[in-house]
């Protein structure tokens, strides 16, 4: 696997954002148009030796920083997953309210029950829904919990299975319901002058 030295470079660059175009750019000054420089950096990322290159350094990465796909995946998924029970729970109180007499004098006392919120405390949280935790501030009404977006953390895991697709199928029988089908070109000419 012998490269040159601009290859390497590039693979350098490129890994730092993954942008073939900027990759390019920067390896090779002369290139200012964007355009050929993305010709040419999707055209070196094809290249036998540059793609073997590539994979073996991303591998490396995925070694040395342990992130890797199925920890993204799982990260997701501990989003997606995670609901607001396993942050807060609802909680029976009992407070004693006084009772008082006609004449205004306290003659006892009537418990009062009430249902309330109360937040969990991070330690009573499960490790793996700590994730879905945006952050946790002090507001005004109390502590405020944000959680990270579950319907992207939702459309991220979609898109990795294939779930989602974005491409318009246009296939299909067009002569459907259409009166000018069986028509010629010279039928449907005359027709339009006919109007």
């Amino acid at each position: 696997m012998k490269l040159t030295p601009k290859q390497k470079l590039f693979v350098d660059e490129y890994l730092v954002d993954l942008n073939a175009t900027r990759a390019y750019k920067e390896v090779y000054k002369n290139v200012k148009n964007d355009e050929t420089a993305a010709v040419n950096g999707n055209r070196l990322l094809r290249n036998a030796k540059v793609k073997e290159y590539l994979e073996k350094r991303m591998k490396d990465r995925e070694k040395r920083t342990e992130i890797n796909q199925d920890k993204v995946l799982q990260e997701l998924a501990n989003i997606a997953f995670s609901n607001g029970s396993d942050f807060v729970k609802i909680v029976e109180k009992t407070f004693m309210d006084p009772v008082y007499d006609e004449e205004g004098n306290r003659t006892g006392e009537k418990p009062i029950t009430y249902k309330t919120v109360e937040i969990l405390s991070t330690a009573d949280i499960p490790k793996n829904k700590l994730s879905a935790i945006a952050g946790i501030k002090q507001g005004a009404n109390g502590i405020e919990i944000k959680l990270n977006d579950k319907v992207k953390a939702l459309e991220l895991l979609g898109r990795h299975l294939g779930m989602f697709n974005d491409k318009i199928d246009i296939n299909g029988n067009m002569n459907v319901n259409n009166p000018f089908s069986g028509l010629t070109t010279e039928e449907l000419k005359k027709l339009i002058k006919d109007d």
